[in-house]
Protein backbone atom coordinates (compact mmCIF):
# COMPACT_ATOMS: atom_id res chain seq x y z
CA UNK A 1 0.00 0.00 0.00
CA UNK A 2 2.84 2.33 0.88
CA UNK A 3 4.49 1.69 -2.49
CA UNK A 4 1.22 2.38 -4.32
CA UNK A 5 0.85 5.76 -2.60
CA UNK A 6 4.46 6.60 -3.39
CA UNK A 7 3.88 5.62 -7.03
CA UNK A 8 0.75 7.79 -7.25
CA UNK A 9 2.54 10.77 -5.66
CA UNK A 10 5.51 10.33 -8.02
CA UNK A 11 3.17 10.16 -11.03
CA UNK A 12 1.27 13.29 -9.94
CA UNK A 13 4.52 15.18 -9.39
CA UNK A 14 5.85 14.07 -12.77
CA UNK A 15 2.75 15.24 -14.65
CA UNK A 16 2.33 18.43 -12.62
CA UNK A 17 5.84 19.51 -13.59
CA UNK A 18 4.79 19.30 -17.23
CA UNK A 19 1.95 21.76 -16.53
CA UNK A 20 4.49 24.38 -15.49
CA UNK A 21 6.66 23.73 -18.53
CA UNK A 22 4.41 25.67 -20.94
CA UNK A 23 6.11 28.29 -23.04
CA UNK A 24 5.37 31.95 -22.44
CA UNK A 25 3.92 33.59 -25.60
CA UNK A 26 6.23 35.93 -27.47
CA UNK A 27 5.63 39.58 -26.56
CA UNK A 28 5.91 40.80 -30.17
CA UNK A 29 3.55 38.09 -31.38
CA UNK A 30 0.93 39.11 -28.80
CA UNK A 31 1.35 42.76 -29.81
CA UNK A 32 0.87 41.94 -33.51
CA UNK A 33 -2.25 39.89 -32.75
CA UNK A 34 -3.71 42.75 -30.73
CA UNK A 35 -2.86 45.33 -33.42
CA UNK A 36 -4.61 43.21 -36.03
CA UNK A 37 -7.78 43.19 -33.94
CA UNK A 38 -7.96 47.00 -33.86
CA UNK A 39 -10.00 48.75 -36.54
CA UNK A 40 -7.82 51.78 -37.25
CA UNK A 41 -10.39 53.41 -39.54
CA UNK A 42 -12.96 53.96 -36.80
CA UNK A 43 -12.85 55.65 -33.42
CA UNK A 44 -14.52 54.45 -30.24
CA UNK A 45 -16.01 57.88 -29.58
CA UNK A 46 -16.50 60.63 -32.16
CA UNK A 47 -15.49 64.21 -31.51
CA UNK A 48 -18.08 66.18 -29.61
CA UNK A 49 -19.17 69.64 -28.58
CA UNK A 50 -20.77 70.80 -25.36
CA UNK A 51 -24.30 70.89 -26.82
CA UNK A 52 -24.10 67.20 -27.84
CA UNK A 53 -22.39 65.81 -24.73
CA UNK A 54 -25.60 64.86 -22.94
CA UNK A 55 -26.73 62.54 -25.76
CA UNK A 56 -26.14 58.86 -24.94
CA UNK A 57 -26.87 57.20 -28.32
CA UNK A 58 -23.58 57.22 -30.31
CA UNK A 59 -25.29 57.57 -33.73
CA UNK A 60 -27.46 60.48 -32.58
CA UNK A 61 -24.48 62.11 -30.85
CA UNK A 62 -22.40 61.80 -34.04
CA UNK A 63 -25.18 63.35 -36.14
CA UNK A 64 -25.59 66.14 -33.57
CA UNK A 65 -21.87 66.90 -33.83
CA UNK A 66 -21.84 67.03 -37.65
CA UNK A 67 -25.03 69.14 -37.74
CA UNK A 68 -23.58 71.56 -35.18
CA UNK A 69 -20.29 71.81 -37.07
CA UNK A 70 -21.96 72.41 -40.46
CA UNK A 71 -24.38 74.96 -39.01
CA UNK A 72 -21.65 76.88 -37.18
CA UNK A 73 -19.44 77.00 -40.27
CA UNK A 74 -22.41 78.09 -42.42
CA UNK A 75 -23.28 80.90 -40.01
CA UNK A 76 -19.71 82.16 -39.89
CA UNK A 77 -18.92 82.09 -43.59
CA UNK A 78 -22.43 83.13 -44.63
CA UNK A 79 -21.68 86.58 -43.24
CA UNK A 80 -18.73 87.13 -45.50
CA UNK A 81 -17.93 87.88 -49.09
CA UNK A 82 -17.41 84.20 -49.93
CA UNK A 83 -20.94 83.91 -51.25
CA UNK A 84 -20.50 87.15 -53.20
CA UNK A 85 -17.19 86.04 -54.67
CA UNK A 86 -18.65 82.74 -55.83
CA UNK A 87 -22.40 83.26 -56.35
CA UNK A 88 -22.66 80.17 -58.56
CA UNK A 89 -21.36 77.97 -55.74
CA UNK A 90 -23.95 76.72 -53.30
CA UNK A 91 -21.77 74.21 -51.44
CA UNK A 92 -18.11 74.03 -50.56
CA UNK A 93 -16.31 71.08 -49.06
CA UNK A 94 -14.21 71.77 -46.01
CA UNK A 95 -11.63 69.32 -44.71
CA UNK A 96 -11.81 69.48 -40.93
CA UNK A 97 -8.94 68.18 -38.82
CA UNK A 98 -9.39 67.83 -35.07
CA UNK A 99 -6.09 67.27 -33.30
CA UNK A 100 -5.69 65.42 -29.96
CA UNK A 101 -4.99 68.76 -28.22
CA UNK A 102 -8.48 69.96 -29.36
CA UNK A 103 -7.04 72.39 -31.93
CA UNK A 104 -8.88 72.63 -35.23
CA UNK A 105 -7.71 73.06 -38.79
CA UNK A 106 -9.97 73.92 -41.74
CA UNK A 107 -9.01 73.54 -45.40
CA UNK A 108 -11.39 74.28 -48.27
CA UNK A 109 -11.36 71.51 -50.85
CA UNK A 110 -11.46 72.69 -54.46
CA UNK A 111 -11.31 70.74 -57.66
CA UNK A 112 -7.69 70.38 -58.69
CA UNK A 113 -8.25 71.75 -62.19
CA UNK A 114 -10.63 74.52 -61.13
CA UNK A 115 -9.65 78.04 -62.11
CA UNK A 116 -12.99 79.48 -61.01
CA UNK A 117 -11.72 79.90 -57.45
CA UNK A 118 -9.09 82.17 -56.05
CA UNK A 119 -7.95 79.48 -53.64
CA UNK A 120 -5.72 81.72 -51.56
CA UNK A 121 -8.45 84.33 -51.10
CA UNK A 122 -11.11 81.74 -50.29
CA UNK A 123 -8.77 80.01 -47.85
CA UNK A 124 -7.93 83.27 -46.06
CA UNK A 125 -11.62 84.21 -45.78
CA UNK A 126 -12.42 80.79 -44.38
CA UNK A 127 -9.53 80.95 -41.89
CA UNK A 128 -10.51 84.43 -40.72
CA UNK A 129 -14.16 83.47 -40.21
CA UNK A 130 -13.40 80.19 -38.49
CA UNK A 131 -10.83 81.55 -36.05
CA UNK A 132 -11.92 81.24 -32.41
CA UNK A 133 -14.16 78.31 -33.27
CA UNK A 134 -16.09 76.88 -30.29
CA UNK A 135 -14.28 74.15 -28.38
CA UNK A 136 -14.46 70.65 -29.84
CA UNK A 137 -13.47 67.58 -27.83
CA UNK A 138 -11.29 65.23 -29.92
CA UNK A 139 -12.25 61.68 -30.81
CA UNK A 140 -11.22 58.83 -28.52
CA UNK A 141 -9.70 55.50 -29.54
CA UNK A 142 -9.04 52.97 -26.79
CA UNK A 143 -9.11 55.68 -24.12
CA UNK A 144 -6.67 58.00 -25.94
CA UNK A 145 -7.52 61.25 -27.70
CA UNK A 146 -6.71 60.92 -31.39
CA UNK A 147 -6.55 63.04 -34.53
CA UNK A 148 -9.54 62.80 -36.87
CA UNK A 149 -10.15 64.19 -40.33
CA UNK A 150 -13.25 64.36 -42.45
CA UNK A 151 -14.65 66.36 -45.32
CA UNK A 152 -17.79 68.28 -44.49
CA UNK A 153 -20.05 69.73 -47.20
CA UNK A 154 -21.05 73.25 -46.18
CA UNK A 155 -23.95 74.98 -47.86
CA UNK A 156 -23.42 78.63 -48.67
CA UNK A 157 -26.87 80.16 -48.45
CA UNK A 158 -27.37 82.47 -51.38
CA UNK A 159 -30.16 84.96 -50.76
CA UNK A 160 -32.11 85.97 -53.88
Amino acid sequence: MKKTIQLIVATVLLYSCQLFDKKVPDENQLLQQELQKINWKEVDEFPSVLTCDTIKDPAVKKQCFFDYLAQTIQERIGLDTLKMLYPETDTISVKVTIHPDASLQFEPQFLKDSVAYDKIKADSILMARLANFPKVEPAIKRGIKVKTQFILPVIIKVEK
